[in-house]
């Protein structure tokens, strides 16, 4: 028996061995239950795999990112087994590893009911006792469709090979080279238990699968088209151990509990009525307050620092998107148009730059204007499909607070570097302090302009976000078609990752619309232009705040930062004058005069997360005092009524946290 020599790949340490030829990766990582997979020349294997000589081999551990999306497609499989097992009827369809989990597409008659995801589970936990074998076998296109002439989606993925999409997981089922079908083996006999069209790779047993839970059902379209039918889809997690899927699902409990849609409705601040559409919210009084607020500061400080402010309608011509490259790039993602005045399109508009660039285009330009700071609170409309809208947060209707600025060459490093400056200051002032920076580059099958062009950019703003000393991470192929761009990715309380602000240098839609000023020379020449959306959407950052701080805002944000709460009757009128003097500085102060009992009122506006209570009987009466009760439940007695008003005015103006 020949030798093959082999590289095994640790971090920076390569360790040679030879070994006997037929030596596989999972006697490379004996004893290393840890191992669950090797990358072998840049390509994902499984352990079964026979390494070759010349071989460099790196393992995967089941905690890296690599190991968790292996882990959870397995367990993917492992459901749609028991799926089949208990519902013979049910036909396959796509089951990728997703963020945290996995799913697994079905087309049956009936949906599925929450006893069907327990007995579900629980045929799962049988089979990944029994320890199969995830067995890789190659098979062709003709046998391929022989073998699974009884599931029609299965079929249809056999003919997208060589163009089988990531963003519908349809990849992890057929790539660009063979075809391999994943057969589930019986330990002992060596049956075949289950098989699935799969490009794999896997865990070597189901007994490699350490804690899994299945987590809810939903209807989804095939292959995320509305055009398609409508198959079941079974959500799971799954954790390298007991304890990391117990963390997770207390993880989710909290999150749960902070769900901006269900906020939203308990605090009475936005709705989404089904008479106006999906992704189209209203804002009630209160959530119009916090947003009023919101908006109101950010303009201040724009203001302060040199934007001005621009309208622009929601529709246009059709032409204008023409000429930005939108309808070239983006037409999927807008309403269809309006046909108006003799069959002429227009759109709702879905972004607001092209119109900033005319307000610049309207009249001859001076460098002396420049740089040039044009900001809206814009309203866009985005068609997004059904399946992805999402409250708040990914809606079909949203505000932008967008501005773009028209700088020279020369000012543009400068102006990049105050804007990202400015940009995360300003989100520190509403509550975010733990950031990293996202470096979108170039998408090699979807932009304009030259090459040259755009490696200045990506070159400029790397630099500008490497000057902010925080982590940079790179996003390849992540820009918009016009330029590259650097996004501000937020943790909040719980440690989500929230994207944020966006700032994109673009060289490109300036020459598309001709922009030009003046230049100290006399001469025409063209300004560079940057984009920057500071909350992406106003919507959106509504809900980001509402979970960070789990409906419980700084009061300076809070629609209501105190309530009066009389101890009886009697003392209604004096808690009226005190609101009244709060008012006079600004405050947003109510008084309960409810026939509700005293405890029950506390209860209420505790429940409501009103950041100061605002207690009077008689003793507080007598003494020109009131007590404050904060949201943790504890209370401070006797405060003189001025004293109590400016406690409240300093807490807002800091807008710190109480």
């Amino acid at each position: 028996m020949s030798d093959v020599r082999v590289i095994i790949q640790r971090d920076s340490e390569r360790d040679e061995r030879v070994v006997t030829t037929g030596t596989t990766a999972a006697d490379l990582f004996a004893g290393e239950r840890t191992i669950v997979a090797a990358r072998v020349a840049g390509e994902l294997k499984d352990l079964a795999y026979a390494v070759a000589d010349g071989d460099e081999v790196e393992p995967v551990e089941i905690s890296s990112e690599d190991g968790l999306n292996i882990l959870r497609h397995s367990t993917a499989h492992v459901m749609a087994q028991a799926v089949q097992e208990l519902f013979p009827e049910a036909k396959l369809g796509i089951g990728p590893p997703v963020k945290d989990g996995f799913y697994y597409d079905f087309d049956v008659e009936e949906p599925f009911h929450p006893d069907d995801l327990k007995a579900i589970e629980k045929r799962m936990q049988e089979i990944q006792k029994r320890g199969q074998k995830f067995s890789r076998r190659v098979v062709t296109d003709e046998a391929a469709r022989e073998e699974l002439a009884g599931e029609p989606y299965k079929l249809e993925l056999i003919g997208l090979k060589g163009s089988a999409s990531h963003e519908d997981g349809a990849d992890v089922e057929v790539g660009a080279g063979e075809l391999t079908i994943y057969d589930n083996l019986d330990p002992k006999t060596g049956e075949t238990c289950w098989s699935d069209l799969c490009r794999g790779p896997h865990l070597p047993t189901t007994r490699f699968i350490p804690a899994f839970k299945l987590m809810r059902n939903a209807a989804a379209y095939w292959r995320g088209s509305e055009k398609n039918p409508m198959l079941q889809r079974i959500y799971g997690t799954a954790w390298p151990t007991k304890d990391e899927l117990k963390a997770h699902l207390e993880f989710l409990a909290e999150a749960e509990k902070r769900d901006h849609r269900k906020l939203g409705s308990e605090l009475d601040l936005f709705s989404i009525p089904e008479e106006i559409g999906s992704g189209l919210a209203v804002f009630h009084p209160r959530g119009g307050i916090i947003r009023r607020v919101m908006e109101d500061y950010s303009r201040r400080r724009h203001e302060e620092s040199g934007y001005e402010f621009v309208y622009t309608p929601h529709a246009t011509k059709g032409k204008l998107f023409e000429k930005s490259g939108h309808l070239d790039w983006y037409a999927d993602g807008m309403y269809p148009p309006m046909q108006l005045d003799e069959g002429t399109d227009y759109y709702l508009k879905p972004m607001n730059c092209p119109m900033h660039n005319l307000i610049f285009d309207a009249r001859g330009r001076s460098y002396r204007e420049l740089p040039l700071r044009l900001f809206e609170f814009g309203t866009v409309y985005r068609y997004e499909k059904s399946g992805v809208v999402h409250g708040l947060t990914r809606a079909r209707g949203f505000t932008q607070d967008d501005a773009h600025i028209y700088c020279t060459r020369e000012q543009m490093a400068e102006e990049l570097d105050t804007t990202l400056t400015f940009v995360l200051d300003l989100l520190r002032d509403y509550g975010l302090n733990d950031f990293y920076l996202e470096l979108s580059t170039k998408d090699p099958e979807k932009f304009v302009g030259s090459d040259e062009a755009w490696e200045e950019a990506t070159e400029t703003l790397r630099k500008v976000a490497e000057k902010q000393g925080l982590e940079l991470v790179a996003d390849p192929g992540g820009a918009a078609f016009y330029g590259p761009k650097i996004s501000v990715q937020a943790k909040d309380a719980i440690g989500r990752t929230w994207q944020m602000s966006t700032i994109q240098l673009d060289f490109n839609l300036p020459e598309r619309f001709d922009l030009e000023y003046t230049g100290a020379d006399g001469t025409k020449q063209r300004p560079v232009m940057i984009h920057r959306a500071l909350f992406g959407s106003i919507e959106r950052f509504f809900a980001v705040l509402l979970e960070h701080y789990a409906g419980a805002f700084p009061a300076w944000l809070a629609p209501v930062q105190a309530v009066g709460i009389p101890i009886g009757d009697s003392h209604v009128e004096y808690l009226q004058e005190f609101a009244a003097e709060a008012k006079k500085k600004g405050l947003r102060v109510e008084v309960d005069a409810s026939s509700d009992r005293m405890q029950k009122k506390i209860r209420n506006h505790q429940k409501a997360k009103v950041p100061f209570m605002i207690i009077v009987g008689d003793e507080d009466m007598a003494a020109g005092t009131v007590s404050f009760r904060y949201r943790d439940g504890s209370q401070e007695n006797g405060i003189a009524r001025d004293e109590a008003i400016a406690k409240i005015v300093d807490v807002v103006e800091r807008r710190v946290q109480v």
